[in-house]
């Protein structure tokens, strides 16, 4: 895994050299494409994850290089976020702003598999290299109680903002805004025939990702979330099995999390007037920010709860197997 991390790492420092030359930005503040100097930022993580997934590969996982890996696994974590959000307007017919933004939220998402991986392999200097052997996914279980309070406080969380979609799509008025008036405001954004239909039948997709999104966190802490059709990584060559859910997981902590903490701050230093907040498409600043403090309420704690789901979930599938050394070097010698 180290090896492969490796290669991600050069691809993608190799990627955002050529961006910062051709002056591309992968970056945005505000919805404004940011300078195409920040680009260098993409460039030097890319440099520093292959240098601790070269050193990891000729003396082990060290403890100060396990923690090289996890900074440089946040670093790009930081780097995914807008994933979630690439992917839902793919699915749903409409193009993403920025294909080389797209493109570096994708290879930094696949990074932060890598690196988180990579930390957690076990491994030392002059020791042998460990290899899952035989490999089986372990029984079905819960999660700690105290878990399962993630998932609880992420679905009170949603359902301020479920409810305003709610009235929209039923017609209904909510800070000022009726529902024709958003229903023309997403098609005048550039909302897919897909979004549109939806919402004329009374469905709001973000409504339904919501409820989706919920179904995955409590899939997460319970034990039924380990029985659905199955992933399988690759460590060492060998097969690992782990549950499904990771990978939708992954996405959704590394986006919604930051985006919704960051957004709330955001909108405290505008609630206490620091500045004021832009009115958009609504009749008042107020309004836009009533509306925003309901959104990122909604996505900080789902994406906090869904990273402590997560984690718990990373834990409980971990294979049951026994560990060999595949190391010629570190067997011992025949005869001895």
């Amino acid at each position: 895994m180290d090896r492969a991390t490796t290669v991600w790492a050069v691809a993608y420092a190799g990627f955002g050299l050529v961006c910062v030359l051709r002056g591309t930005p992968l970056f945005s503040m505000g919805g404004t494409p940011a300078s195409p100097a920040l680009n260098w930022a993409v460039v030097v993580v890319g440099m520093l994850a292959a240098a601790v997934s070269g050193a990891v590969t000729r003396y082990g996982v060290r403890p100060g290089l396990r923690a090289l890996l996890w900074v440089t696994c946040v670093l790009a974590g930081f780097a995914a976020f807008g994933l979630l959000m690439d992917v839902i307007t793919l699915v749903f017919g409409q193009g993403v702003d920025s294909a080389s933004a797209a493109a570096n939220h994708g290879l930094a998402a696949t990074g932060c598999v890598l690196l988180a991986t990579t930390a957690r392999t076990v491994g030392g200097p002059g020791a042998a290299t460990a290899a899952i052997v035989a490999a089986a996914p372990p029984a079905p279980s819960a999660a700690a109680r105290s878990v399962q309070l993630a998932p609880c406080a992420g679905t009170v969380a949603f359902l301020p903002y479920v409810a305003m979609k709610l009235v929209w799509v039923s017609g209904g008025t909510f800070a000022g805004v009726t529902g024709e008036q958003m229903l023309a405001i997403s098609e005048r954004n550039g909302a897919s025939g897909v979004w549109l239909t939806l919402e004329s039948w009374g469905l709001d997709v973000t409504v339904l990702l919501a409820a989706l999104g919920v179904f995955l966190l409590w899939g997460l802490v319970r034990p039924w979330g380990q029985v659905y059709p199955r992933w399988t990584l690759w460590l060492r060559g060998r097969r690992v099995p782990r549950g499904l859910p990771l990978v939708p997981a992954l996405v959704g902590a590394a986006t919604l999390a930051p985006y919704g903490v960051l957004g709330a701050g955001y909108l405290a230093l505008a609630t206490a007037g620091v500045f004021t907040v832009r009115q958009g498409d609504f009749p008042s600043p107020g309004d836009a920010l009533l509306v925003g403090w309901i959104g990122m309420v909604a996505f900080g704690v789902y994406g906090c709860a869904l990273i402590a789901a997560t984690r718990s979930y990373w834990g409980r599938t971990r294979p049951v197997s026994r560990i060999t050394a595949v190391r010629g070097a570190d067997r011992a010698p025949a005869g001895g």
